[in-house]
């Protein structure tokens, strides 16, 4: 059997989709990109008002979260370390982080907010919960919860075929239960 070849749907699982009956409106992948899009649009919208842009809060958001190097920046990010630095180039322009070569080990580069970094920082969660909501509204308790699983089970699903699949590295999600009364909505992506 070729390793790449997809893995056949088990026998017993429903088919929701049909190759020639195929509707890109109705495809899950479709309308969850359309749907992240639409977050991010309203969400850098939002932190204009800290005066960042898409690629500006993210970073520094992270840093603020705990990612206290450029790598592990980029891996909690699912981006290259070139990308990584050219973002950080930006908030250290706007006075927002320092980075600083390690003693112990020159490849590694540590990062740290600044204290106005610290305080733009602080804000990014309240204003990302503010666009959740929103994007949330009309949704009961139990909605929610529903959702939330619901795409923990889909992400599960693909990691699974991606495993039996033998497929190369990609994205590495950490992707834990959550209690959704702990209202932890403070990443997007």
């Amino acid at each position: 059997m070729n390793s790449s070849a997809p893995t056949p749907p088990q026998s017993d699982a429903p088919r929701f989709y049909d190759g020639s009956e195929y509707v890109k409106d109705n495809s899950v992948g479709f309308l969850m990109k359309v749907a992240l899009a639409v977050l991010v649009r309203n969400l850098e919208h939002q932190l204009q008002a800290l005066e960042l842009t898409g690629t500006q809060w993210h970073p520094l958001l992270h840093v603020h979260l705990g990612c206290d190097t450029v790598a592990a920046c980029a891996r909690e990010m699912q981006t290259d370390a070139g990308a990584m630095t050219r973002m950080l180039d930006r908030l250290e322009a706007k006075g927002l982080l320092v980075r600083e070569r390690s003693s112990s080990d020159r490849r590694v580069v540590n990062l740290a907010l600044t204290p106005r970094g610290a305080e733009v920082a602080a804000q990014i969660p309240h204003m990302l919960s503010e666009v959740l909501n929103e994007h949330l509204r009309g949704f009961s308790p139990e909605e929610f919860k529903q959702l939330l699983d619901l795409l923990r089970r889909f992400i599960a699903n693909g990691e699974a075929l991606g495993e039996a699949n033998k497929a190369g590295p990609g994205p590495h999600l950490m992707v834990q239960e959550r209690d959704p009364e702990q209202n932890d909505d403070s990443n997007p992506s």
